[in-house]
Parts: structure tokens; sequence; C-alpha cells
């Protein structure tokens, strides 16, 4: 049923976000520094410096708008490929590969409707620590060659404030500034991703009318969810960075998608667009492999089944 899917998919988007979000803010971070600017050499790096400067929540920063939006992401996600499933086959029958890269298509698309917001905030909360971490250094480096105070540190904006004042300046199209990016990103993930699952979770399918084994369902989700990530990785490097309102010092501005490709291209070499892959990866398998086992399993069945039922 349609309430199953959507608690499945929340359930599911819940469970993975608090297990992987450390590394995603590294990812994000990883991605928006530049060329001469570089704060982090590496994931390790990345954390490590991380809770020596801010502190072990410092690494889930940002994650309290993951965790809120995260359920209808993943619910409108996988529910919209169900839905498109299920409308493209005919009698029953199986799904041609174009067919189910339609269904991914039309499950990506959809789900833009949350992510853009979602991703905007995120990467806001998430680079700020850079930033503040960039702006410390060159502090110290100014006053190691002259007697001039510390600056203060400056108060950091909530989600909540960062929401306000792009309503306030620009209306609800702030909030999904970089949609053209995440529509780059996510449309080609799905269009990979749900028949690439689809395919492999059938191996472990000793009969086509029984459910695959869990285990079969998490790798096949870790194995399609990593692949997918590191296939669109240039995508999410440029919607990153258009994303990102705040930059560091000496850090390029870009006025869209062909300008920030340009940019990166011709000053940071080809290798910049595959900037936090590996993060990407680490994050994308679990997170969707935890997604598929909630989801396929059928956690909001035996939810739903305990409630009290109406008597006729």
């Amino acid at each position: 049923s349609l309430p199953a899917k959507l608690i499945n998919g929340g359930i599911a988007g819940l469970i993975g976000v608090t297990c992987v979000f450390p590394i995603d803010l590294a990812k994000t971070r990883l991605q928006n520094q530049q060329n001469g600017q570089r704060m982090y050499t590496s994931l390790s790096d990345c954390l490590i410096k991380t809770i020596r400067s801010e502190g072990y929540f410092g690494m889930y920063r940002g994650a309290a708008v993951n965790l809120t939006l995260v359920t209808p992401e993943k619910a409108i996600k996988l529910a919209a490929n169900d839905f498109f499933r299920h409308h493209l086959s005919k009698d029953g029958k199986k799904l041609t590969l174009l067919k189910e890269m339609l269904a991914g298509c039309g499950a990506g698309t959809c789900q833009v409707i949350v992510t853009t917001p979602m991703e905007m905030l995120k990467i806001q909360l998430q680079d700020a620590g850079r930033i503040e971490a960039q702006r410390k250094l060159m502090a110290a480096q100014a006053q190691i060659s002259s007697s001039s105070p510390e600056p203060a540190a400056e108060r950091r904006p909530t989600a909540t404030q960062i929401t306000r004042e792009l309503l306030r300046s620009k209306g609800i199209a702030g909030l999904y500034k970089g949609l053209g990016a995440t529509l780059l990103r996510d449309v080609p993930f799905s269009i990979v991703y749900f028949p690439l699952f689809a395919n492999l979770n059938k191996l472990g399918q000793k009969d086509p009318n029984v459910k695959a084994p869990f285990y079969v369902s998490f790798l096949s989700g870790c194995v399609a969810g990593s692949t997918a990530a590191v296939a669109v990785n240039p995508c999410d490097v440029i919607k990153t960075r258009l994303q990102s309102l705040q930059r560091g010092v000496n850090e390029d501005t870009y006025s869209g998608i062909l300008d920030c490709t340009k940019k990166i291209w011709q000053r940071e070499g080809p290798t910049a667009f595959f900037k936090g892959a590996y993060c990407r990866a680490l994050v994308i398998a679990p997170l969707f492999g935890i997604a598929q086992v909630v989801y396929f399993v059928g956690i909001a069945e035996f939810l739903l089944d305990m409630l009290p039922k109406r008597q006729a």
C-alpha cells in the first residue's frame, strides 16, 4: 500500500542518514575547497580536524535538516519508482531495461521537490566549519606578521535563519538555487541505480514470487548505489559549488552550470570533478543498502498491522 511504502521509505532514510552523515559532511567540504586554499587532504584528515575544532557533534552539523526532510525525500523517491514501474508494466510482464530507466527517471525528477531545498540548507551548515577554519588560519597568519588582535568568532547561522533570509530576499526561488544541477545529478543517478538494483536483486531470488534475502537486497543496494554515485559525481560537485552561498578567501563564484563547469575545468583540471567521489560512494552505498533492506523487508507492514483494527 502507498502508506506502507511512504513509511518504509521514511524509516530507511532516517536510519541511513544517521549512519553515514559524517562522511557526507566530509564530502561537501572536500568538494567545496579550491586550489590554493585546501584545508583538508582526505576523508580521514577532514573528520579528524572537524572533531578537533568543532567537537564530535561537529560531524553532524546540518544533520537536523537532513533528518527532517529525508523522510519525505526517500519516501517520494522509492514510492515514485514503484509507481512508475507499476504503470509501465503491462499484464505483469517483465519490464524492459528502457522502461526500468524511465521509471528511475520519473523517481529522480519527483524527488528534487524536496531534495533541492534540503541540500541547499545542508550544504551551508556543513561548509560553515570549513570557512570558519580557513578564516582562523588566515587570521593567525596575519597576526604573526602584525600585532593586530585576532578577530572575534562569527556566529554560525541556523537552518531556520538561512531559510528566513532566503525567503525574505529571493522568495521561494532562493531555496531552489541549483535546481538544474540537482536534476542533472538525481535523474541520471536514478536512471542508473534503480534498474541496476532491480537486476542485481533478482540474482538472489530463488523464486520470482519470493523476496530476495535481506543480505542480497543490502549488497545490491550498496553496489548499485556506489556505482551510480561515482557516475554522477561531476554533477554533484557542480551542484555543491552552485548551492554554496559563502565562499572562502580567493575562491571562485559561479553564475550557472556552464560557468561553473568551465571554471573548474580550466582552473582545477578534470580530476576536480571527482573530488569527494570515494566519500560519496561510502555515503550512498550503505545509505541505499540500508534503505532497500528496510523498504523491501517491509517494516511499515509490521507497524501498520500493530495498529488496532476497526471493528466491522
